[in-house]
């Protein structure tokens, strides 16, 4: 019987503390995540020197924790991997520095994952051979990424966000709106009360043959309808109804869905794709998930999306994409430094 080839994954690249166990690419072991919201929330966005002073004292207690549930000590594994990038550098650092200590006390190989291609894996943990070629939609809070993929570890960038990311947009909007962050999950909550079509919000599309995103204007927008165009008077969030905050909510989300789905079809039918893959946080929004379902079954193209619990920042896909990684003999040594660029 072949040998488990089981590898420690730690990701520090913003707000969660995670680690994971993963098996052969697949077989998740253990998977441990400390959440920093309820630090963040009162200042409606993630603040980096609280983030990293939580990861530091977080990651030790989240590393025993992963290990002890997967049940392996250092002699099982076979390589650590981190994500090194990109992110909140101070945020990093703390993976980073874990990641080579063990590296170099255990004896193990160091792999360094890059957290956005991550969240591509984590939609391709139930289907590793997926018919190529394909096209990825990575949407989380800092990215807004569209890739040409030919394999896990062989992608091209085709487009980005310009300007604010679609999660960003989300926190930004359910500020606007008061309610709570991060901005997704209430977004999308008040939304299933609201009817989209209440507020013609614009969808920027920068030209027929832009594959990038662009949010700001999405969000002005949203400024200037809860506030008016001169931006001269108080926010009518605080006497609006429940309703009224609903509809713009839904509005505002079908403006971001529209975009998205339409940019990700744009791509797949410039490469030639087969496939379309969905990953990232924002991934985890149900009407995004049903429209893009909707247009690939239109289209005729196979939808892979990240299961719900690991379109989040997680370790389980930074253990699982560091697995080819692994297989291609593609090491980091211990001057690995964490950086905040995607490529």
């Amino acid at each position: 019987m072949a040998t488990e080839i089981n590898i420690l994954g730690i990701e520090t690249s913003c707000d969660e503390t995670a680690a994971a166990v993963v098996a052969d690419g697949r077989i998740v072991k253990s998977s441990v995540v400390a959440s920093q919201h309820d630090l963040h929330d009162r200042y409606g966005g993630v603040v980096p020197e609280i983030a990293s002073r939580a990861h530091i004292e977080r990651i030790y207690p989240v590393l025993a924790k992963t290990m002890d549930d997967a049940g392996v000590g250092p002699q099982n594994l076979a390589a650590v991997a981190v994500a090194n990038r990109p992110g909140l550098t101070v945020a990093l650092m703390v993976g980073v520095t874990a990641a080579k200590t063990l590296a170099m006390v255990w004896g193990k190989p160091l792999i360094a994952v890059n957290h956005v291609h991550a969240h591509l894996q984590a939609a391709l943990l139930a289907q590793p051979d997926p018919a190529l070629p394909a096209v990825a939609l990575i949407v989380s809070g800092g990215h807004s990424n569209l890739y040409e993929c030919r394999s896990a570890v062989d992608l091209r960038l085709l487009g980005r966000t310009i300007d604010d990311a679609a999660g960003e947009a989300f926190d930004k909007v359910a500020s606007i709106l008061n309610l709570p962050y991060p901005g997704g999950p209430s977004i999308e909550k008040a939304a299933r009360q609201g009817n989209p079509k209440t507020v013609d919000f614009p969808r920027s599309m920068l030209g027929p043959d832009s594959l990038d995103f662009s949010f700001s204007g999405l969000k002005t927008a949203v400024l200037y309808h809860c506030r008016g165009q001169q931006m001269k008077g108080e926010s009518r969030v605080g006497s609006m109804s429940p309703q009224e905050i609903a509809d713009i909510a839904a509005s505002f989300q079908a403006a971001v869905v529209e975009v998205l789905v339409a940019k990700t079809l744009r791509a797949a039918d410039r490469v030639g794709a087969r496939t379309v893959v969905l990953g990232g946080g924002v991934a985890a929004n149900t009407a995004l998930r049903e429209a893009l379902q909707q247009a690939c079954s239109e289209t005729g193209l196979i939808l892979l999306v990240a299961p719900k619990p690991l379109c989040t920042d997680n370790a389980v896909m930074v253990a699982s994409l560091a697995y080819p990684l692994f297989q291609a003999g593609w090491f980091a040594d211990l001057s690995l430094e964490p950086a905040s660029s995607s490529e």
